[in-house]
């Protein structure tokens, strides 16, 4: 499995195919939920993608400080469906927390959580911050990681 993480303007044609595909195939088709993904914060975001030989696998949205929340965030984690269950996942929010937290003076990160994902996402740590909400008529958490740089 190769990693990269990259700029919006770093990014050539096919990976930016790859990813919105992906997002596509898993938020929009597999969870059958109609939402503009499209959001105009790919521009500002890093990109980290998940390789298998030359095919994208699996990918995370990385959000600087003050673009969705104050906090930097996460969001559009996606696994390929032939990969879910061998730990990508968890590999994917790993490294995009350490990088959070190597590349910027943050002590939290904040994610928008699907509900049903909480205890994979409390086993990195992640704590609730919020009362359950609906965010493109799914159920979801707001949750947070903080790590004390001291």
């Amino acid at each position: 499995m190769n990693l990269k993480i990259s700029p919006f303007n770093t990014l050539n044609t096919k990976e930016l195919y790859n990813f919105l595909q992906l997002r596509a195939e898993i938020f929009v088709v597999e969870q059958n939920c109609v939402y503009n993904d499209l959001d105009s914060n790919d521009e500002q975001a890093y990109h980290l993608m998940a390789f298998d030989n030359d095919d994208l696998v699996g990918y995370a949205r990385i959000l600087p400080p003050g673009s969705r929340f104050k906090e930097a965030s996460i969001g559009r984690l996606v696994v390929h469906k032939d990969f879910r269950f061998k730990g990508l996942a968890r590999q994917l929010m790993t490294t995009a927390g350490d990088w959070v937290f190597e590349q910027w003076e943050v002590k939290c990160i904040q994610i928008s959580a699907q509900k049903y994902l909480k205890a994979f996402y409390g086993s990195l740590g992640y704590q609730i911050i919020s009362d359950e909400y609906l965010e493109d008529g799914i159920p979801h958490l707001k949750m947070e990681l903080q790590i004390d740089h001291s």
